[in-house]
């Protein structure tokens, strides 16, 4: 488990100068960090990423069964359960059967879940602009241009 100390970017003098130039220490520290603090801002109301992911996933491509759901979240199938759980028992999401599979449920976000997407929304909208406070809405843009990319090229490994 990472410690805060784990999380640093800079040790000074200290780290060797190889480490300080190695693009998957840097990434992988920045993303250890951001997840970090999009995951304090979830948990302040009580959410964390799989809830949002799922939630989103449902708002913007409608209702779904649990193995779309999966494949769009990139949730495996058997943690995708607790998840819907905890949200269909806050009231976010509602199954119901298939009419055209009575076997399987179609999962479906709930107004109640729309409004608390909105609310995850809004907290992670703040942490993402703390975050990204020293870059400019330019530099902001490029940023993701720049990793859009690099993903892209490694993902088709």
């Amino acid at each position: 488990m990472d410690t805060q100390d784990d999380l640093q970017f800079d040790r000074g003098e200290q780290m060797p100068e190889r480490m300080r130039h190695q693009f998957s220490r840097l990434v992988g520290l920045t993303a250890a960090q951001a997840g970090r603090i999009a995951g304090r801002a979830l948990g302040s109301v009580g959410a964390h990423r799989r809830h949002f992911m799922v939630l989103s996933a449902l708002a913007e491509a409608g209702p779904a069964s649990q193995a779309q759901l999966a494949d769009r979240t990139g949730i495996f199938r058997s943690d995708l359960v607790a998840v819907l759980n905890e949200l269909a028992e806050a009231g976010h999401v509602s199954r119901a059967p298939d009419p055209g599979d009575k076997r399987r449920n179609v999962i479906t976000v709930t107004e109640a879940g729309a409004e608390r997407l909105g609310e995850l929304d809004a907290l992670l909208a703040r942490a993402n602009e703390d975050m990204l406070a020293p870059l400019s809405d330019a530099e902001r843009r490029q940023l993701f241009d720049l990793l859009g990319r690099v993903n892209a090229h490694l993902a088709r490994g």
